[in-house]
């Protein structure tokens, strides 16, 4: 069986970083993209693509072991900041295809690349430390 990041991404100390063209491709060829965002951004605006695992961060530690180490996973955050902390995470716990979208949301929306757009779940509030759920449908 060949390696689905066979030729994919740059390889940086242990973890495989690719970009949001290169998540797009690889999900639909199979690979599953992890998003560590809280659900409070990813309600809002999610990946729109096959194989998206919700897996934020406040609950990976409690649900990595559900997956299977097997199976070839991208994760991603909002910024592409701490997605390869995760990554590496997985590594130690024995998964054998683990890589980190650079970017993270941002630029994958920035790219262009299929974002599913909630306006139920919109954010409001004057900053970050005040942000709350508004026009949620009851």
């Amino acid at each position: 069986m060949s390696d689905l990041f066979e030729k994919y991404g740059i390889q940086s100390g242990k973890i495989l970083s690719v970009s949001p063209r290169e998540t797009k491709e690889l999900v639909h060829k199979g690979a599953f993209l992890i998003d560590l965002r809280d659900p409070d951004f990813s309600d809002y605006k999610a990946f729109d693509v096959p194989n998206v695992v919700n897996l934020p961060m406040e609950v990976f530690e409690e649900r990595i072991e559900k997956l299977d180490p097997a199976k070839y996973y991208i994760l991603a955050d909002s910024s592409g900041l701490k997605s390869r902390l995760y990554a590496e995470k997985m590594l130690s716990r024995g998964f054998k295809h683990v890589s980190s979208m650079g970017g993270g949301f941002v630029e994958w929306e920035r790219d262009g690349m299929p974002v599913h757009t909630d306006v139920n779940e919109r954010l409001s509030g004057a900053c970050a430390c005040q942000l709350k759920p508004r026009e949620r449908k009851k």
